[in-house]
């Protein structure tokens, strides 16, 4: 019976290591897969933005989605229509696998609720963009309905996860709101060009920073100093996952360098949206381009009253 008890022993073990292996390569490949998605995405709003701004100051207007002709090369757009689903089910399939504490199980359940709800937005887009007829979804709405997605992300971003794991997705979350509060401005005033700038950075930066946690909390090559992998397997007792460090020194170490790599992320995706827009704007005065604006109507304006004067005095 002991010799029995030994082998199950044994055989219990590499699977719970294969579990474990696959858990972390499924949570490296979901930062990975979010970057992929996040990144390209705002980068294309910061540009199509930035250049329909620059176009016409005073006329600018944000969009829910900045389309492309022809059709196909809003291949983004359909894309997420399939992968969002699969992500979702794959949040709800690891909800029903893991063994842990109930909080902690039900947060890849509500992680799923997330995603769900992200591809509900993308169809009220495409909706509104192909098919709307109705006076009731517009862009107004739309928005609306995107900063309600954004905050219900945020409020269960931090779940399951706690200590250095809390401080670096809280870190996430703050993006998270950057992007609702965005979204709420764009739904009254959508010719407020700096909430369009600031959701495009947004999404850009919570595409990068997702992709920084993905390597520091689930990889060896990438993990901090004195500290090793998040969790993925949880003591029924515990609430939450956080990243183990041998001594609190270690932790602190670890939260002192994400808040720094969080400050080069932030000055990394300043540099290149302002960079971006240096260049359209450069790209656009070699063209020939005239911006026009209020401010300089006005401008134009006083300098031909100012040129008018002296001829009526010489009157």
């Amino acid at each position: 019976m002991c010799k029995c008890f030994i082998v199950r022993e044994n055989n219990k073990k590499p699977n719970r290591g294969n579990r474990t292996t696959l858990t972390y390569m499924a949570s490296v490949a979901t930062h990975f897969s979010a970057f992929l998605f996040l990144f390209p995405i705002g980068l294309h709003r910061l540009l199509s933005s930035s250049s329909l701004y620059l176009h016409n100051p005073s006329h600018f207007r944000s969009k829910l989605w900045y389309l492309s002709d022809p059709k196909w090369k809003n291949i983004d757009l359909f894309a997420l229509i399939i992968t969002l689903p699969i992500a979702s089910f794959s949040e709800f399939f690891l909800f029903l696998s893991l063994s842990g504490h109930p909080s902690y199980k039900f947060s890849f359940f509500h992680q799923s609720f997330t995603l769900l709800a992200f591809w509900v937005l993308i169809i009220l887009i495409i909706a509104y963009e192909y098919v709307a007829t109705s006076s009731f979804l517009n862009e107004s709405f739309v928005f609306v309905i995107g900063g309600v997605v954004f905050l219900v992300e945020y409020y269960v971003m931090g779940e399951g996860v706690s200590g250095l794991a809390g401080v670096v997705y809280g870190l996430f979350g703050g993006l998270t709101l950057v992007c609702a509060a965005s979204c709420f401005y764009l739904s009254v005033k959508p010719n407020a060009f700096f909430a369009e700038f600031s959701l495009s950075c947004g999404l850009v930066f919570k595409g990068t920073w997702l992709l920084q946690v993905g390597f520091s909390l689930y990889t060896d090559a990438f993990g901090l100093r004195g500290c090793q992998k998040i969790s993925s397997f949880l003591d029924p007792h515990q609430e939450s996952v956080d990243v183990k460090c041998d001594l609190d020194e270690d932790r602190l170490r670890g939260v002192a360098l994400m808040n720094l790599l969080f400050t080069v992320h932030a000055i990394v995706v300043m540099v290149l949206a302002f960079g971006l827009f240096g260049v359209l704007a450069s790209i656009r005065n070699l063209r020939g381009g005239e911006a026009r604006g209020p401010l300089l109507s006005e401008l134009e304006s006083t300098s031909n009253r100012l040129r008018a004067l002296p001829e009526i005095e010489i009157e």
